[in-house]
């Protein structure tokens, strides 16, 4: 082999792009990842949207914002005060670059361990397995390979009437960098995006208004967790706006003028600083040279088999650019399945069991079926929950908003679902994925035995409450 052919070749450093790289050296085989992203310090940077503007930054903020709030209105109950609290914003975004550069410094750690060969520039698919990489300086190298991962990931969608601007109007990564706690904070869109990065500078100071074009909050959830997340976020101070449209965006001297339609009809809201979130879509413009055979559906992902296989022999494609949930774990489970199935080996994905979770507080976090889709599709089913008030850990943590909820099937009692909504359930969302995975019962989980005092035991309760028999609570 030359040196600019491969046996894996992966459009993409994100988590499914360069997880499916480690994977597929793993395996032997010898493999590049092509990625032009671009770091802060204007160097190329691995890991994706995720690592570098997303999941990881994204929560180092969270976990600041979090101390910050606790310090000035949560720790009074445990009988610690502070006076005159303040909170330096550029040490806060500091610590969260200086996170950020440990992993991507990581990854290009593993992929030299890996022997991964890095390889920065745009990528352009073209016939024949061959890929064309345009590099910083502009220049253009061919590279081929026997396999294609393409893993290029999602951008976020820009409105034509608020575009981006970097400085009024910003994306995800816009408000992971302001150099100051904005005194009016607009965000367009409820989703995870907004309520994630809008929490964190409600806690820090600033009057944070949410526009959501739908009817229903959190319409993806369970029913009954977005309404507790509801409750919860408005006791918070979040002014969360529903079946509101943006019509028009004009920046000014004083910020951001909105004017948006609601059920009263037009209104106008004025703030500092607007995050768009409304979505993001799969980032291929630029991606399929002519006669390549991979084809892109009407939402612009690349579309895949079961197997992730584009139908073009040696091409594959994973993560945010094809069809199925835009989450990093779902991106990294394909990468690998990918890299296997290439090598020979089973690689499978089970997109029915891939777990929800929204970092605010309290947390959300689900898997499976929600009881309106259950429902829905004429299921005969039951269900338990137990609130986290009548938990003893939860309680001492004081922390005590929300409940598990799990749903069963009525003849067979395998798990259908289990949605929750409270402290740290992203970590015990991670019990139901397995039991769902191993097929498992209400009544499976019922017999397990918890550690007490857990916050887990509110599984156990919910579990058994799905048969009236909880033990902590009147069924």
């Amino acid at each position: 082999m030359s040196e600019q052919t491969y046996d894996v070749l992966i459009i993409g450093a994100g988590p499914a792009g360069y997880v499916a790289a480690i994977r597929a050296a793993q395996l032997g085989m010898k493999t590049a990842c092509i990625d032009d992203f671009i770091g802060k310090d204007g160097k190329p940077a691995l890991g994706g949207t995720c690592l570098n503007i997303g999941c990881i930054p994204s929560k180092a903020l969270l976990d600041s914002s979090k101390q910050f709030h606790n310090l000035t209105h949560g720790f009074e109950a445990h009988g610690i005060s502070a006076k005159d609290a303040k909170i330096d914003v550029g040490t806060m975004v500091g610590r969260k670059d200086k996170i950020v550069k440990q992993f991507t410094g990581g990854i290009t750690s593993l992929f030299k361990a890996n022997k991964v060969t890095a390889i920065s520039g745009f990528a352009t698919l073209k016939a024949n397995r061959v890929v064309s990489v345009k590099a910083a300086d502009g220049k253009s190298t061919d590279y081929s390979a026997t396999n294609i991962i393409i893993a290029t990931g999602s951008s976020p969608i820009e409105l034509p009437f608020a575009k981006f601007d970097g400085k009024h109007i910003v994306d995800n990564a816009g408000a992971l960098d302001f150099s100051e706690t904005p005194k009016r904070l607009g965000v367009i869109g409820a989703g995870v995006i907004g309520l994630e990065l809008g929490s964190v500078w409600k806690r820090l100071g600033s009057e944070v208004t949410i526009l959501e074009a739908l009817p229903d909050f959190l319409s993806t959830a369970d029913a009954d967790i977005a309404k507790v997340a509801a409750r919860e976020f408005k006791k918070q101070g979040l002014d969360i706006r529903l079946g509101a449209k943006l019509g028009k965006a004009e920046v000014g001297k004083n910020g951001v003028t909105l004017t948006y339609t609601d059920a009263k009809g037009e209104q106008t809201l004025e703030v500092d600083k607007l995050l768009v979130a409304v979505g993001r879509r799969a980032a291929t413009k630029g991606l399929l040279g002519d006669n390549t055979g991979v084809k892109l559906d009407d939402r612009g992902r690349v579309e895949v088999d079961e197997h992730n296989w584009t139908g073009v022999e040696g091409i594959w494609a994973a993560g945010d650019c094809v069809r199925g949930p835009m989450l990093a774990h779902k991106g990294s489970e394909e990468g690998i399945a990918v890299a296997e199935l290439i090598a020979g080996k089973a690689g499978h994905v089970n997109l029915d069991t891939i777990p929800w979770v929204i970092y605010t507080e309290p947390e959300l976090a689900w898997v499976g079926q929600t009881e309106a889709q259950v429902k829905e599709a004429g299921i005969p089913y039951k269900t338990g929950s137990f609130p986290f008030a009548a938990i003893g850990r939860a309680v001492a943590m004081n922390e005590t908003a929300g409940h598990v909820k799990i749903i069963a099937h009525a003849e067979t009692d395998r798990i259908l679902g289990v949605h929750m909504v409270g402290p740290v359930v992203s970590e015990l969302i991670a019990e139901a994925v397995v039991t769902m995975e191993f097929k498992g019962s209400a009544e499976d989980l019922a017999r397990i035995v918890h550690a007490h005092p857990t916050l887990s035991e509110a599984v156990h309760e919910a579990a058994l409450s799905v048969d009236k028999r909880s033990i902590h609570k009147a069924n």
